[in-house]
């Protein structure tokens, strides 16, 4: 095998490390779901999130705080679905829209479930950082 044929691209190496990240993301829109249609607004909530979980594998942060942001990214999945299931209005909204409308510099939405003020403050410092990172990553002029 030649020396091209031994390397892997940096996208091959980008999905290993998000799978081995997070192994079941995949599975995450059926997770969340009330009802089979929230499936596919799920699955759009996953691909917002798919580039912020590849930008916080490249920062090299611990595996702990790794698993914090993804297990916090899963918390909001569940929340923006919870919030198509109680306000059907939504649907109608881009899910880009809706997301980007749920986290903002003060943090995510209030958790449904939250045990405890420091799960909740753990939640918003994720989804601070997740609203900085779709900030910048608008096109000039948006």
């Amino acid at each position: 095998m030649g020396a091209k044929g031994s390397k892997k691209t940096a996208a091959i190496v980008a999905y290993e490390n998000l799978a081995a990240y997070c192994p079941d993301l995949v599975a995450w829109p059926s997770r969340w779901q009330y009802e089979k249609c929230d499936e596919a607004p799920g699955q759009k909530i996953v691909a917002c999130f798919t580039p912020f979980l590849q930008h916080l594998l490249g920062l090299n942060l611990s595996r702990k705080t790794l698993r914090l942001h993804r297990d916090n990214l899963w918390l909001l999945g569940g929340e923006l679905i919870r919030d198509l299931w109680m306000s059907p209005e939504l649907r109608k909204q881009p899910i880009e829209a809706l997301v980007a409308l749920a986290v903002d510099e003060e943090g995510g939405p209030l958790l449904s479930r939250h045990e405890s003020e420091e799960e909740q403050r753990s939640f918003d410092s994720t989804c601070r950082k997740f609203h900085k990172f779709l900030q910048e990553s608008l096109p000039p002029g948006k």
